[in-house]
């Protein structure tokens, strides 16, 4: 059996490869995206006050800390069974409405926008944030760097640091904001939304303005019919801090809507011997293997997964934008995963709506920003929707608020069985017996992980004893001689 192997795979955060296997015909038989990097976060924040884990839990990623900073500040606050008040929770919401920005901007120009502003089978050297650059002009570029560092400028005022934020304290934040900055704020936020409206329009303009690029969207190679889980508010409307996760089926049926804490009744975690990666799945439907379809327990989290759970968006434009998704896309719900792409833009914008909301808010300069924990420390579970999907933080402390377990749940390891499963399909679809394997039919391929922004360094995990190990030696001609692995197995 022939062997393609693609290592590294390119425009995501963390390392990772593919594995694709063919058949004595060279069609292929199956195909694999392994994770062999190791962090185990879980473990190393054993035996730690778990008052620190809000600053420890963001170092997994430099990406997306604020996303675990915010899930670990909630799980702490569930701990310690303290509520914060009202000014609190819109001071968090505020600060994560600007790290959605500027991870949703830098997901889109840098790592999404090349495959389609510049093309899926271009010439590498050009298929990068230059060759993007090089098409929407520099003004437009100097427009993504000064918003993006906007949205980061936020984050540090409130969090103390752009990346790996400290604000985050049991029963609230660390400092209130004065009116000075706010209003500061609120001209940031003010030229986000303008921008995220100049984003939409160049997915208008340059993907759904291309038929070629609308048929490789809606075509049947990036298609997978599967559930899909996501947070959403009281009127079950997009929501990415705080409200109960809901899912739905291919048919975009409510099957379960649950409180953050029930996750456990609702998520089971499967291993594989052969990646650090765990697979979630939904317990009432069961782990039938890496298989799609509505007997499939897998799921999506992520952009379109929000989108698809939810009844519509919270702001006037991204609610605008999002009929439009819809009524483009034939319905609820799309399995398009190249969809993603739309659905990130349409964040950005509610993102962006919402962080201008939140500065005009008159109880957002509250002082009131802190209750302080009375309660015996035992349990908690934090969720928030990060950029990738949804992210569960679950700690268990003894009566000293000692860590004794952790248990995380990232959006990368929620998508994985639905990466693996989505890189296989389209694989299968352009790697043909007898025909040369280019650089940009692989690429195809990589464009079916890339849609979910994944994150690999947030996501790796193992159970104990299940260390997936390969080396392989070289001789001085480049020829392999020997290949050792302990629980490897294809």
């Amino acid at each position: 059996m022939r062997q393609i192997t693609i290592d590294p795979f390119t425009r995501l955060e963390g390392h990772g490869r593919i594995d694709i296997f063919l058949d004595e015909k060279g069609e292929v038989a199956n195909a694999y995206v392994r994770i062999p990097e190791f962090r185990g976060f879980e473990k190393f924040c054993e035996g730690r006050p778990v008052e620190e884990l809000p600053r420890i839990t963001p170092r997994i990623c430099g990406v997306c800390p604020g996303a675990h900073h915010m899930a670990s500040s909630k799980a702490v606050d569930a701990v310690f069974h303290v509520n914060p008040p009202p000014a609190a929770k819109k001071l968090r919401e505020l600060y994560y409405s600007a790290h959605m920005c500027h991870s949703h901007i830098a997901h889109f120009y840098a790592l999404a926008a090349p495959d389609f502003v510049v093309g899926p089978t271009a010439n590498p050297a050009i298929r990068n944030i230059f060759g993007v650059i090089d098409k929407v002009g520099i003004d437009a570029g100097k427009e993504v760097i000064k918003n993006r560092a906007y949205a980061q400028n936020i984050q540090e005022v409130i969090g103390g640091k752009a990346t790996h934020s400290v604000c985050g304290l049991p029963g609230g934040m660390s400092k209130a904001i004065t009116e000075e900055e706010r209003k500061d704020f609120e001209e940031k936020a003010r030229s986000l939304v303008e921008f995220s409206k100049f984003s939409v329009k160049v997915f208008h303009d340059m993907v759904l303005g291309n038929k070629e690029y609308v048929d490789l969207i809606t075509g049947p190679i990036f298609t997978m019919r599967s559930y899909y889980m996501g947070m959403v508010d009281t009127n079950n409307k997009v929501n990415f801090y705080d409200g109960d996760i809901r899912v739905v089926d291919a048919q975009g049926k409510e099957v379960a809507k649950f409180k953050p804490a029930q996750y456990v009744e609702y998520v089971g975690e499967h291993t594989e011997p052969w990646s650090y990666l765990k697979f979630p799945f939904l317990r009432k439907v069961g782990w039938k293997g890496l298989v799609e379809g509505d007997d499939s327990g897998i799921y999506r989290v992520a952009p379109l997964a929000r989108l698809n759970v939810a009844d519509g968006m919270a702001t006037p434009l991204a609610q605008e934008e999002y009929e439009r998704m819809y009524d483009t896309l034939g319905g609820k719900p799309v399995h398009a995963t190249l969809a993603m792409h739309w659905a990130r833009l349409i964040e950005l914008l509610y993102a962006a709506e919402r962080l201008l909301e939140l500065c005009q808010d008159s109880e957002i300069t509250d002082t009131n920003v802190r209750v302080i924990p009375t309660a015996t420390p035992d349990e908690g579970v934090g969720v928030v929707e990060a950029p990738r999907g949804t992210l569960y933080h679950h700690y268990q402390t003894d009566k000293n608020g000692i860590v004794q377990k952790v248990n995380l749940i990232v959006a990368t390891g929620n998508n994985y069985a639905a990466i693996s499963l989505s890189m296989k399909k389209v694989a299968q679809a352009v790697i043909k017996a007898g025909q040369q394997v280019s650089e940009g039919l692989l690429n195809l391929i990589e464009m079916a992980y890339r849609a979910y922004d994944p994150c690999m360094a947030c996501a790796t995990h193992s159970l104990p004893g299940q260390m997936p190990l390969e080396i392989v030696i070289y001789n001085s001609k480049r020829e392999v001689v020997e290949k050792l692995s302990q629980h490897c197995s294809f």
